[in-house]
């Protein structure tokens, strides 16, 4: 089994840390539950997953990359 290329850049990553620190943050501090809450939560755990992971699904399927050329070739 091939490991998977990473295809999301020092850029996207930072930012979708702060992105989604925010919505779990928020959520946190709101403290109230509902259907909306579930799902903030699951995408807030996404944006973190992929910012630690380096690779988005998504980017995958769609054939997106945002890490520099130069980075890929090593």
């Amino acid at each position: 089994m091939e490991p998977i290329e990473q295809n999301v850049g020092t850029i996207d990553r930072l930012a979708r840390t702060v992105i989604g620190l925010a919505i779990l943050l928020f959520l946190i501090m709101r403290g109230k539950v509902s259907p909306l809450t579930g799902v903030s939560l699951l995408v807030g755990g996404m944006l973190l997953s992929s910012a630690a992971s380096g690779v988005c699904t998504l980017y995958t399927e769609l054939g997106i990359s945002t890490v520099k050329e130069e980075k890929k070739k090593v």
